[in-house]
Parts: C-alpha cells; structure tokens; sequence
C-alpha cells in the first residue's frame, strides 16, 4: 500500500516520462511519428509473403489472423527487451535525485502501451477494409484482455530492468529468449497443429492465452474462452507481484552498482 500511494504522488512524473518517451521514440527521422504504424504494417507485409507463397497456409485471412496477434505481442516483447535497459537507461536520474524507482519500468511500459493502442487504430482499419466485421459485444472484453496483458507486460519489465543493473548480460540474453518466446506462442501458426504432449507447454506460457483472447474478438468475432481469460489474468498478476518484489529487493543498491 505504501508503494502504491508513493507511485500515485509520482503520478505527473510517470505522465512526463511517457510523453518524453513518445516524443522521442522518433526525433530527428523524416517520417516521425508515423513510424508507429509503418513498423507494423511492414512487418505484417514480410510475414503474410512468407506464410502465404512461400510456407503456405490455409487459414483464411491469414494477414488478419497474424496482424490481431502482432501488434500486442511487438508491445509485450518491446516491454521486456528495450525495458530491461530502462533503468540502466535513465542512471543519472537514478543517482541525482530521489523518486520510486519503479516509476521508470511504468513509465517505459505505458508508453509501450500507448503505442499499442495507436497501432490498434491500423488494427481497425485493416477489419473494416477487408469487410471481416466486428462483434461489438465481443469487443468489450477487449480492454479486459489488453489490462491483463499490461499487468503481465509490467511484471515482466520490473523483474528483467532491476537484474540488468547487476547483470547487463541479460540485456542481450533477452533478444534470444523473446525470439524463442515468439515461436512458442502461437502467433504465426494455429494452436491446433501443436502435438498433444507439447500442449500443456504451451498451455503454461501466459501469452498463449493473451494471444487466444485477443484472436476470438478481433478475428473470430466472439466473446474469449472465460477459462483462457482467467488463466491470463491469473499469470499476469503472479509476474506482476513477482516482478514488484524482486524489483523491491534489488532497488536499495542501484545507485551503487550504476
């Protein structure tokens, strides 16, 4: 509780950091902003000629099917890759001034939040263009999945950015972990090729289950499996409070060890 009122008192520092953060995401590049979408765009692009002419497959809509489970696994990846650094990222602020520490793994992730929730702007467009419809009670449950998937997201940040600060190995480890991560989850293929006896793997990874919700509103236009909902409600909330303690921990030594 005493964690929660000191974040809440930093509330406008958090607010600031997002701002800077998206403001300079950017800065200096001819496109700017606009980067935002195009990132997403261009890699649908190269996975939809991947897995359509060349590792063909038959789902239909496949740039759909694949786009609904991009975009919200770029922002889960991003949160626990880039944001490990975040700490690491912002020592002089560390060591010149007092202020909750967690305010800089929240900051970096609800700006990787909020750009999300832009590119679900394209999400939307690409729905309505290609005449696939939409299932507005279906789409309720969407700021419920997109909560858990930030519970998980912040979890996952505030564990990995208080450890590089000791370990700046794992900065790099990351990139091999997330990429491993992506294929274990089933964004590029359906979870129904998965063999039997490698399901309950699966099954433990919470992304599999973000990912499942996220695909029954957007693309199969239902309401999520409630279990499949709650398994990742769940999950999320364990990393998160994982995530706080360890974070908790190893914070009384940082400005020593940067």
């Amino acid at each position: 509780m005493n964690t929660a009122k000191e974040l809440y008192a930093y509330r406008q520092m958090i607010f600031s950091l997002v701002k800077k953060d998206l403001r300079g995401r950017y800065k200096g590049s001819v496109l700017g902003f606009l980067w935002t979408f195009i990132n997403p765009l261009l890699q649908l692009v190269v996975y939809t000629i991947v897995f359509s002419f060349i590792l063909k497959t038959n789902i239909e809509r496949y740039y759909l099917y694949l786009f609904v489970a991009l975009i919200p696994w770029i922002f889960f990846s991003s949160s626990i890759t880039v944001g490990a650094a975040s700490v690491v990222a912002q020592k002089d602020l560390v060591k010149k001034i007092y202020f909750p520490r967690m305010v800089i793994p929240i900051s970096y992730v609800t700006s990787c939040f909020v750009n999300m929730l832009l590119c679900f702007i394209v999400i939307f467009g690409v729905i309505i263009i290609s005449g696939a419809g939409l299932n507005f009670l279906a789409l309720l449950c969407l700021p419920v999945i997109m909560a858990v998937e930030y519970l998980l997201a912040l979890g996952m940040a505030m564990l990995t950015s208080a450890v590089t600060v000791y370990f700046r190995d794992l900065e790099h480890i990351l990139g091999i972990i997330s990429m491993a991560w992506m294929y274990m989850t089933p964004i590029m293929y359906d979870k129904s090729i998965v063999p039997d006896e490698l399901l309950p793997v699966f099954n433990l990874n919470p992304m599999t289950h973000v990912i499942g919700c996220y695909r029954a509103v957007l693309y199969y236009k239902e309401i999520p499996d409630l279990a499949s909902l709650l398994s990742a409600a769940g999950l999320g909330v364990l990393f998160l409070i994982i995530g706080v303690l360890v974070f908790n921990r190893l914070q009384r030594h940082f400005a020593e060890e940067l």
